[in-house]
């Protein structure tokens, strides 16, 4: 049971938007915005539940953050509609109450944070994440720190497009030597390529991960031999579409990315997209996306032996290196992020596996049980 569900009606386009709480935790919850053509109440409801667990899941009694609760928003328009940024701008108006007072937000599918936050100070809040300064004794710092760390890049890169794939990549290489496979003798392929999706192809090659096939809006670029992930994020886009014209030599397109074999299959985009009796290849499924497999689907590949790590483990970086640095428990530096979303990844993945493996359970019902643990443990606290 959800706490609040709003839905909202656009009074000039009639686009629906949506806002979910799923639960509080000292007042307040946290989930990104997404902008997507044919987004429903459901959908941000289930993506409200993840982001809950995904909070949860990361409780360390060691840190100084404390997971917050959970939420997401959703508008039923694509990035691409001129209309969009309208329709966002009265939307967050209208939400304008919850934004202040509960609920924490940032960039989610189709969405920029640039946007995001020029909207928002138009309104009058100085940040997208409000709600969680008002629990800090030295509210200024934080957002001093947080200012530093959008402001780092790494290789051209801000780093905040990065850690989230980062920790995808971390969750892949661990899933590979829980199956025996060295990083240096593994394959992936990668369904998306933009924040998520590229950031974890780049980090597995950088791994030593043959990464052999790459798919974005377009289809699918491949190569056997393994791609240049650097020349193809070069010639990759602002949302993630690899120019043609500029791949690198041995790339093919064409074909079907459930087809290609590999041992690490990532679904970084949509939701939804590994459906029942999807014909996977792989030795293990890593979910950068939010939703990517239908439960069924995950129940038939668990009954053949190929193990999904779910997206509220595998994705949960960039919601997890947000509050690590506005709580202050890494300098807004990327050695140190990389380093604490290394750790927390293996100690995360290594937990949940051992447990799945000791009770003869799939990977999610095993994160699940450990988020719940969690989530009792802060309630107790908090008590």
């Amino acid at each position: 049971m959800n706490l609040l569900e709003i839905t909202w009606t656009d009074p000039v386009t009639e686009r629906r938007g949506y806002v979910v709480i799923h639960s509080l935790v000292r007042g307040i919850a946290s989930g990104g915005l997404r902008l997507r053509a044919g987004c429903t109440l459901d959908e941000v409801a289930g993506l409200a539940r993840g982001m809950a667990l995904k909070e949860a899941l990361v409780y360390d009694p060691a840190d100084r953050y404390i997971p917050l609760g959970g939420a997401k928003g959703g508008i039923d328009i694509g990035s691409d509609d001129p209309e969009a940024p309208a329709v966002l701008g009265r939307f967050l108006t209208a939400v304008l109450p919850v934004l202040r007072a509960q609920w924490n937000t940032g960039e989610d599918f189709g969405l920029s944070q640039d946007l995001l936050d020029r909207l928002m100070a138009e309104l009058g809040l100085p940040s997208t994440i409000e709600p969680v300064f008002a629990l800090l004794d030295d509210a200024d710092a934080a957002r001093e720190r947080l200012r530093e760390a959008f402001a780092v890049m790494v290789d051209g890169v801000p780093l905040a497009d990065l850690v989230g794939g980062f920790g995808v990549a971390d969750a892949c290489v661990v899933a590979a030597e829980r199956l025996g496979i060295e990083a240096k003798d593994a394959t992936a392929v990668v369904q998306g390529f933009g924040t998520i999706g590229g950031a974890a192809a780049r980090y597995l090659s950088q791994a030593g991960v043959r990464v052999v096939a790459v798919a974005d809006r377009l289809g699918l670029v491949s190569d056997p031999e393994g791609l240049d992930v650097e020349a193809m994020l070069a010639a990759r886009d602002r949302s993630g579409v690899i120019d043609r014209s500029s791949l690198p030599s041995g790339a093919r397109t064409g074909g079907d990315w459930l087809d290609v074999p590999a041992d690490i299959l990532v679904p970084c985009a949509m939701s939804y997209v590994l459906p029942d009796a999807a014909p996977v290849r792989a030795r293990v499924v890593v979910e950068g996306a939010n939703m990517p497999t239908l439960p069924s689907a995950e129940a038939d590949l668990f009954a053949r032996g190929v193990p999904v790590v779910p997206d509220f483990l595998a994705n949960v970086m960039t919601n997890a290196w947000w509050w690590w640095v506005v709580f202050g428990d890494i300098a807004p530096t990327a050695p140190e992020s990389f380093a604490k979303i290394s750790r927390t990844t293996r100690r995360l993945l290594g937990t949940v596996w051992d447990d799945a493996a000791g009770r003869g359970v799939p990977l999610r019902a095993a994160a699940l049980d450990l988020a719940e643990r969690n989530a009792s443990a802060i309630a107790s606290r908090y008590a």
